[in-house]
């Protein structure tokens, strides 16, 4: 047994041996191990770990304070003094860092941390004098200005404060952090750089590396400072009320490689030829005021990958150059002032991924094949411009990744698809065939269960709504447009309208008949035989107005909802108003004439308190409307139409009296619509589908259609009723008023002795 223990122990060691360690080795090893552990757990300083202890217990743990969807609360195993073991060390815990040498604590890193609360300068936190970096965005700190104190960091190289809800001027404190090579204030919509201003911030900072100041208000031009900062990387200064001219040689700045200042329109500028040598990867110019010509050398800037112009001011052709661009993955052009031009550049970028050009004046012609041979293309966006022809859907099928098609508003004689398209056309999330000559529902559309936003508007479709297309993108259908075709009917005894994300729905300007659509039983628990039950908790616009629906409207709004605008005015509807209306808190726009409805005036409706327009002209509303009560005072009413039906009794003074947004004069720097604005997020991208208001009225003895209602507008219509009574004087006490008709009325002038 002796000699087999030798043999084992002789083995033991040749091992060691061959592995380079001996006994001896393995016992410095294990007293390393024990001296390096004992130096960790003496790391931690006392007073910074108190510093931090305190900095937690001044914020609450709120789950909504923080938007990313991985967020947690970094802080929260973060142990107190009384606490023993391994949780103690102040360097080991999260988002802590420590100097290995020193043991002083050098970052702070808690983004998305789920803190809430307000913060000064007597925090704790700026007892950490030592830090070099420190991130705190994605936070709320509930509006809270930036300390002063801010500046006492004066080691810090890196300040990210993004998304963290912090308002008021900068402080100057903050430009004598003069080490600072990364600044990150983006997403604080109410923080304002203006005394100091961006001059001074840069001509105090000139290590800066990266400076991120998207939506901060700056309101101010670009200083040329700019253009000496030789280490910026990256400038982010998306709508923030820049103006004046941009520095030119921004551009040039040898190691810039991301630049966006998107969203200013009043900041112009045009691009300089470009070197060879620029290693621009991100140009984003749209909502500017930039103008001139495309350079054709800004084919030189082959590291760039995403460049967006649109909504400026170039002009001229799109230069071939942008062929040599191979590495873009995102190529916005859209809404510019281009000169008639081919797609011919298009085919070899390979790599994109977002490709809009809207209204850049396509020169007459097919869609290029070349096109469909960018097989990584996710939106594709050809929306109005000269291209005609037969579109081959099937080559579609190749982008397999396509999540976002509109074609809308071109030239195309038809859209040619088969039945084997239906198997292989990629799986959209929107989708726009707007005025496309289309004269039926494309049957592809019955395999689409994933879409977003669906518009067909301004066709030739005709017949009745197919029961497959009630069944298609139940959970994620948002918009939904199909006004403007010749629809007559839905191809089913009982409509169902099954999306639950439902924004925005328009059938208006069609011919459809019978009633409206109700809703499953699945839905009666949100109520009792209402039209859209489930919907109402998100709908912003529901139009069906200029078709031939009738029969009475359905309660509507019987449980809580966002519901902006509900058009059915030009319709056959019949009987009273739902009392359920008067639950449509949000409401700001009601278009109800045209009709047949026989009810008194509806008081009660003077409880909303957005709602500005109130159509019920052309019905057969009767009766007096009543006395004035304050609580059914139309707080914001702006336009009341009340005219050609059998309203009887006294002009209501009292209700010209008290209206007091009709006596306001409004003085506006610009002309402004009445919109429902939709937002869609798509890949980082948030897209608008404004709804504009309309109504028709008649004006000076002529019957009128606003497709727009400015947001300065304000008239009275009760012409044509049974009024009596003096026209009363103080009616010139409504000096805001537009448009006021008492005419064909019973009214008598009121005499001057009176």
């Amino acid at each position: 047994m002796g000699s087999a223990f030798c043999l084992l122990m002789f083995m033991f060691m040749r091992f060691l041996l061959l592995l380079g360690l001996t006994p001896f080795n393995l016992m410095v090893a294990k007293s390393s191990s024990t001296s390096f552990s004992s130096m960790q757990h003496s790391l931690c300083h006392d007073s910074e770990k108190s510093a931090l202890l305190q900095f937690k217990q001044s914020f609450l743990i709120d789950e909504h304070a923080s938007t990313d969807p991985s967020a947690y609360p970094k802080v929260a195993m973060w142990k107190s003094h009384e606490e023993e073991g391994e949780g103690s060390d102040c360097c080991l815990w999260d988002g802590v860092e420590c100097d290995k040498e020193t043991g002083h604590v050098i970052g702070l890193h808690l983004a998305s941390s789920c803190l809430y609360g307000s913060i000064n300068s007597s925090n704790s936190l700026f007892n950490l004098v030592h830090l070099r970096r420190l991130d705190l965005s994605d936070n709320h700190f509930n509006y809270s200005e930036i300390p002063f104190a801010v500046g006492e960091l004066s080691g810090l190289r890196s300040l990210n404060l993004w998304n963290s809800l912090f308002s008021g001027q900068i402080p100057s404190e903050l430009l004598a952090l003069s080490e600072l090579v990364f600044l990150n204030l983006s997403a604080n919509p109410m923080l304002q750089l203006q005394k100091p201003g961006l001059r001074d911030l840069v001509q105090s900072l000139t290590h800066l590396k990266q400076l991120r100041l998207n939506q901060v208000n700056i309101s101010s031009t670009l200083p040329h400072e700019l253009e000496n900062l030789s280490s910026l990387t990256t400038l982010f200064l998306k709508e923030c009320g820049l103006n004046g001219e941009f520095p030119i040689n921004i551009f040039r700045l040898p190691n810039l490689q991301y630049l966006r200042v998107r969203y200013n329109p009043d900041l112009f500028g045009y691009l300089p030829e470009f070197e060879e040598a620029i290693p621009l990867k991100m140009l984003l110019l749209s909502g500017t005021s930039f103008s001139g010509e495309l350079p054709t050398s800004i084919g030189r800037l082959g590291s760039l990958t995403a460049l967006d112009i649109s909504s400026c001011e170039f002009t001229g052709k799109i230069p071939h150059s942008l062929a040599n661009l191979t590495d873009l993955t995102h190529l916005f052009l859209s809404e510019n002032n281009f000169s008639v031009g081919t797609l011919s550049w298009l085919g070899q970028q390979t790599k994109l991924i977002s490709l809009s050009l809207r209204k850049i004046n396509a020169k007459e012609g097919p869609i290029p094949s070349s096109l469909f041979e960018l097989v990584n293309l996710r939106y594709l966006f050809l929306y109005s411009n000269y291209l005609n022809g037969t579109v081959e859907l099937h080559l579609l099928s190749k982008l397999k990744d396509l999540n976002g098609l509109d074609l809308s508003s071109n030239r195309f004689s038809f859209l040619n698809y088969n039945k084997s398209t239906n198997a292989t056309f990629p799986k959209l999330k929107t989708l726009g065939l707007n005025a496309c000559n289309l004269t039926e529902f494309p049957d592809f559309l019955r395999y689409q269960d994933e879409l977003e936003w669906l518009t067909l508007f301004d066709n030739k479709i005709h017949g009745p709504i197919p029961k497959w297309m009630w069944n298609i993108s139940k959970e994620t259908q948002e918009v939904l447009d199909l006004s403007r075709n010749f629809l007559t009917a839905f191809d089913q005894h009982s409509v169902v309208l099954p999306w639950s994300r439902l924004h925005y729905v328009r059938l208006d300007s069609n011919m459809l008949k019978g009633p409206l659509p109700i809703p499953p039983p699945s839905t009666i628990q949100y109520s009792d035989s209402s039209m859209f039950g489930q919907l109402n908790q998100i709908l912003l616009v529901l139009d069906l107005g200029s078709n031939d629906l009738n029969g009475p409207i359905p309660e509507t709004c019987t449980a809580p909802n966002n519901l902006r605008v509900i058009d059915l005015g030009e319709n056959q509807f019949q009987g009273q108003l739902p009392r359920s209306l008067a639950n449509c808190m949000m409401l700001e726009h009601l278009v109800l004439g045209n009709n047949q409805i026989d009810d008194i005036f509806p008081f009660w409706l003077g409880t909303l308190p957005h709602l500005k327009v109130l159509i019920l002209g052309s019905n057969k509303f009767h009766g007096e409307m009543g006395s004035w009560h304050t609580n059914f005072r139309f707080p914001k009413l702006c336009v009341i139409d009340l005219s050609d039906n059998e309203f009887t009794g006294d002009l209501p003074s009292e209700y010209f009296q008290n209206w007091d947004t009709m006596k306001l004069t409004n003085v506006s720097n610009g002309l402004w619509y009445r919109q429902a604005n939709t937002r869609i997020e798509m890949q980082g991208y948030t897209t608008n589908f404004p709804y504009n208001y309309s109504m028709t009225i008649t004006n000076k003895g002529m019957q009128r259609f606003y497709e727009k209602i400015p947001d300065i507008f304000k008239a009275i219509d009760f012409s044509g009723n049974n009024f009596i009574g003096q026209i009363p004087t103080y009616n010139g006490n409504l000096q805001g008023l537009h448009l006021l008709n008492l005419g064909d009325n019973n009214l008598q002038e009121r005499s001057h002795g009176n």
